[in-house]
């Protein structure tokens, strides 16, 4: 049954259809309309294109799918595959677990160097996120359960008994940043978190997720508010520096894992790890961005100020993730750029090497965080919105059968992809010689940086192609080519019981009609944006409107839940629906 809603006076329509509903606390007699919710720019988004050039957005959760098929298959045949092999050193734990090629390659990597034990997290953890987001059961896939092979990576023999980049130090050297560059000691634990999440059942990681808390949360006291350091040692609780960047945005993994602890295990002590790293990042008077940990800082940010009441300033952290300004690692943040007519907005990397250097990873990772925050903060719809809009459309440049060969290092090479491995980057001006002449973008990787051996296919990014399951469970298509339906549920970890709830934002300068499936469950349509309901007895499709540049936040309700307000939140069946409802802005 396809039911299509014509637009009354939203007043109007929002009378006839309180008026029949009594169901509320507190003696409400019927709901005042609130005024829609006003917006929160971020400058950097804002001078972004509304309409990104060349546009086209690829099919995420299919990639994200034939990744998952092909990199996890041993048998896989041709030049550089298989790319995946088991390691049996059984470290940490007394079981078998697995390596993936962190590039096409990597000479370094495989069951016959180092007996197969360098492999990085970043790759594993990560490519198992990405894929169970997209539907994939990891634990059980062709008799191989990948989730519980990921405990290899919690270093309980070295004592530091957290996840790690590597299953020990002995491979350390050999690269990544294993116990000397803080993000790579603390992001294992962030996505190790967020797949636990996604097999609650698994109750042999309860211990493990309860340790790192423990961890993260002693380090926190040791560390005092004070993160100015380049790594810390959770073995022995001590912060250390050395030759690379202090790196305070540790401080937001830290809370982000701690946050999500307390709402995994109800420890109030994790809840005050939260509160206390974060404030540590908070109380940063300059730009510590790193690498990737920054955004989670402002997802947290908004949940605890939307579900603990806390104040915290979330644009101060946004502004930090895009505007570029960062010290020590100059430079990072999100490019604003347009190189040769390819709008390169919205990738994450730095904006100042070679003109500006993103990272496919670092550009997916950027959207777990930032796509949920919205859920908690919708005055960030329309900042979020648009920069989705232009990550999205970038994000195709790294994918060697998506951007001109004329663009590429390595075009000749790009039928060892496979059509799912993509670049490690995109950059202005080639950093290697011999690809200096090719002009702007151009996609290209660093493999063969990292060791002199290293072919020239190792510019293909395994490991950052692997988490492409982030795009793809959150980004699906409308009617409108410019118009993303975003599922800010998808990477909203530890979330508290809720209803499917999706943002649209509107670039076109003028308002477009957007059709939706809504399923044959009847619903009521809540917009989080206008504060109200728009619609009711809805089943199969729903047709709604968005002004220019603009957004709808729809929240798809049960027709028969019953609506409560409460302080400043607006509840259907005692499940939250806007954690803004009251508040004036």
């Amino acid at each position: 049954m396809k039911t299509v809603f014509k637009f009354y006076s939203l007043v109007t329509f929002a009378l006839i259809f309180f008026l029949g509903n009594s169901c509320v606390r507190h003696k409400v007699e019927k709901f005042e309309m609130a005024k829609p919710i006003s917006q929160i720019s971020i400058d950097r988004v804002n001078s972004m294109p509304n309409l990104p050039e060349p546009f086209k957005i690829i099919d995420f959760k299919t990639i994200a799918r034939n990744y998952d098929s092909l990199v996890y298959d041993s048998q896989q045949k041709g030049t550089y595959w298989p790319l995946i092999w088991k390691d049996n050193s059984q470290r940490n734990f007394k079981q078998e677990t697995y390596g993936i090629y962190t590039a096409m390659g990597d000479v370094r990597q495989g069951k016959e160097h180092y007996n197969g034990i360098f492999h990085e997290s970043l790759a594993s953890i990560g490519s198992v996120l990405g894929g169970s987001l997209v539907g994939v059961d990891k634990s059980n896939q062709k008799g191989e359960n990948y989730v519980g092979m990921l405990k290899n990576y919690f270093n309980k023999e070295t004592n530091w008994n957290i996840m790690m980049n590597n299953t020990s130090p002995e491979v350390a050297q050999l690269g990544g940043g294993y116990a000397r560059d803080w993000w790579y000691d603390v992001y294992p634990n962030v996505m190790f978190y967020g797949v636990a999440d996604l097999y609650p059942n698994l109750d042999e990681f309860n211990l493990i997720l309860k340790t790192i808390a423990d961890q993260f949360y002693k380090a926190d006291l040791a560390l005092n508010g004070n993160y100015s350091y380049s790594f810390f040692d959770y073995a022995t609780m001590e912060p250390q520096k050395n030759w690379i960047c202090t790196q305070q945005d540790a401080a937001a993994g830290h809370s982000f894992v701690l946050y999500s602890a307390y709402q995994k295990f109800g420890d109030l002590k994790y809840l005050q790890g939260a509160k206390s790293s974060l404030e540590a990042l908070l109380n940063q008077n300059e730009n510590y961005f790193y690498e990737i940990l920054m955004p989670f800082g402002a997802y947290v940010a908004a949940r605890m100020n939307a579900e603990q009441a806390t104040n915290y300033d979330v644009s101060k952290i946004l502004n930090w993730t895009f505007d570029g300004d960062a010290v020590c690692r100059e430079g990072w943040g999100v490019l604003n750029d347009n190189w040769n007519g390819y709008d390169v907005s919205g990738l994450v990397g730095s904006t100042i090497h070679n003109g500006g250097f993103a990272f496919l990873m670092n550009t997916y990772d950027t959207m777990w965080p930032l796509v949920p925050m919205v859920r908690y903060d919708q005055r960030y719809a329309n900042t979020i919105g648009k920069w989705m809009l232009n990550a999205a459309n970038a994000s195709k440049f790294f994918y060697p059968y998506e951007i001109p060969d004329e663009h590429q290092t390595i075009p000749e090479e790009k039928i060892h992809t496979k059509g799912v491995i993509a670049y490690e980057g995109l950059i202005k001006k080639a950093h290697y010689e011999q690809y200096e002449s090719i002009k702007a973008p151009v996609a290209i990787g660093d493999g063969m940086h990292w060791n002199k051996e290293n072919p020239k296919v190792s510019q293909f990014s395994v490991y950052g192609s692997g988490h492409v399951g982030i795009a793809g469970s959150i980004i699906s298509k409308t009617n409108v080519d410019n118009i993303l339906q975003l599922d800010l549920l998808a990477t909203d970890f530890y979330q508290e019981k809720t209803f499917p709830t999706f943002l649209y934002y509107n670039p076109n300068s003028e308002e477009k009609e957007v059709i939706i499936k809504t399923g044959e469950q009847e619903i009521k349509i809540y917009d989080a944006i206008q504060r109200a309901f728009i619609a009711k007895n809805i089943m199969g499709s729903f047709t709604f409107k968005i002004s220019e540049q603009n957004s709808s936040l729809l929240v798809l309700v049960p027709q028969d839940a019953k609506i409560s307000k409460r302080g400043d939140k607006l509840y259907a069946n005692d499940i939250v629906i806007d954690y803004r409802y009251s508040k004036e802005n």
